[in-house]
């Protein structure tokens, strides 16, 4: 039982860590769905508005994907370390997705003209590998530099508990 009770707390972190890449990749999803969704509605949809300009499409669908991502990291993925200062919080955040995807290109690009390989299985491979770089790359980012404020509710218990220490020494 005392063995149990010793790794309840590793178990704990554990599963919370579990938890917490389980939203943070579910978020991912769903802002990759609002990417590839909204570049192929801008290019193909109703009046094909961007039928010619990829590159609008694309840059237009990858702001919408990042502002969906962080909304979603801010209120599920990171709830409890977000900070009070939103603006410094998107500054941030974007500047990292722009690093994953600068990586996602990195890695085709040296695929595909450092290392000659030119068919779409080498292409697709690269692609998939800088996905899955670019994604560590965020998760460490975001967790490091953007959501890094304890939640408003761990600061005010602790403002109290220092405020009742404080109290209790003046008193002594």
């Amino acid at each position: 039982m005392s063995n149990l009770v010793a790794r309840s707390p590793r178990l704990a972190a554990v599963r919370a860590r579990v938890v917490e890449l389980t939203r943070f990749l579910a978020v991912g999803g769903v802002s990759f769905v609002v990417d590839l969704g909204l570049f192929n509605l801008l290019r193909f949809g109703p009046g094909e508005l961007l039928l010619h300009k990829p590159l609008t499409a694309k840059v237009l669908s990858v702001a919408a994907a990042t502002l969906v991502s962080w909304v979603g990291n801010r209120h599920w993925t990171f709830a409890d370390h977000r900070t009070a200062q939103r603006g410094r919080e998107l500054l941030l955040y974007a500047v990292i997705n722009v690093l994953g995807v600068l990586i996602g290109i990195a890695t085709l690009a040296f695929s595909h003209y450092t290392l000659g390989l030119h068919t779409p299985l080498a292409d697709n491979i690269s692609t998939v590998l800088g996905i899955a770089l670019g994604t560590i790359v965020r998760y460490v980012g975001y967790k490091r530099y953007v959501f890094i404020t304890p939640s408003v509710d761990a600061e005010l218990a602790d403002r109290e508990r220092i405020t009742s220490d404080d109290e209790v020494e003046a008193l002594a």
